[in-house]
C-alpha cells in the first residue's frame, strides 16, 4: 500500500489544498444546482386575432348556451316587474309614515296589491309575447312561394323508370319508355 493513500481504517489526512479543492467542488455543485435550466416549453398561446375574412357577422357555437333566450326574456320581464313594485312599495310606504295613522289590515291590503298588481299585469303580457313568437314562428317555418315565369316555347320530360328485380342474385332489367 503506498504511504499517501490511507488504510482500511485510517482516516485521510486534510490539508489545506485538500480543504479548498474540497470547497471548490461544493461551490461549483451549488453555482450549478442555482442555474435555471433550459426549458423546452410544452405548447405554445397565440393570443393574436385572426384576420377577419369577408363580412359575415359571428354566428352561435354549437352547445348549450349560457343563458336561453327565453330565460333572458323572462329575467328582464322580472327585472321590469320587481322595480316597478319598489316604487308602488316605496310610495306606499312613503304615504304610510307621512300620514302617521297607518293601520296593520290597511298595510296588509297594501302591501298584497303591490304584489298582486304586478304580477296580474306581468301574465297577460307574457302570453300576448307568447302568442306573437308562436305566430312568427309559423310564419317563418311556411314554405317559401315559388313563381316560374318562362318566354318561349316550354317542354316539360316526364320520364319514369321501372325496374323488376328477381332471383337469389340481384338482376335488373330496367325498362325504359321509347324516345321520342
Amino acid at each position: 500500500m503506498p504511504a499517501h493513500q490511507p488504510g482500511p481504517y485510517q482516516q485521510p489526512t486534510a490539508t489545506p489544498d485538500a480543504a479548498r479543492a474540497f470547497l471548490t467542488e461544493v461551490e461549483e455543485a451549488l453555482a450549478e444546482a442555482a442555474r435555471p435550466e433550459k426549458s423546452i416549453p410544452t405548447f405554445y398561446k397565440d393570443n393574436t386575432k385572426p384576420p377577419a375574412i369577408g363580412t359575415t357577422p359571428p354566428v352561435p357555437q354549437p352547445g348549450r348556451p349560457p343563458m336561453s333566450q327565453k330565460a333572458v326574456d323572462l329575467n328582464t320581464t322580472i327585472l321590469t316587474s320587481s322595480v316597478f313594485t319598489a316604487a308602488l312599495g316605496g310610495s306606499a310606504t312613503a304615504i304610510l309614515w307621512a300620514s302617521g295613522q297607518a293601520n296593520t289590515t290597511v298595510i296588509g291590503w297594501i302591501c298584497g296589491c303591490v304584489v298582486a298588481v304586478p304580477a296580474v299585469l306581468t301574465i297577460p303580457v307574457l302570453a300576448l309575447k307568447s302568442l306573437m313568437k308562436a305566430a312568427k314562428d309559423v310564419a317563418e317555418a311556411a314554405p317559401p312561394v315559388h313563381n316560374h315565369h318562362y318566354n318561349g316555347d316550354v317542354y316539360q320530360d316526364h320520364r319514369s323508370t321501372s325496374s323488376k328485380t328477381t332471383g337469389i342474385v340481384a338482376i335488373n332489367r330496367n325498362e325504359f319508355p321509347p324516345a321520342r
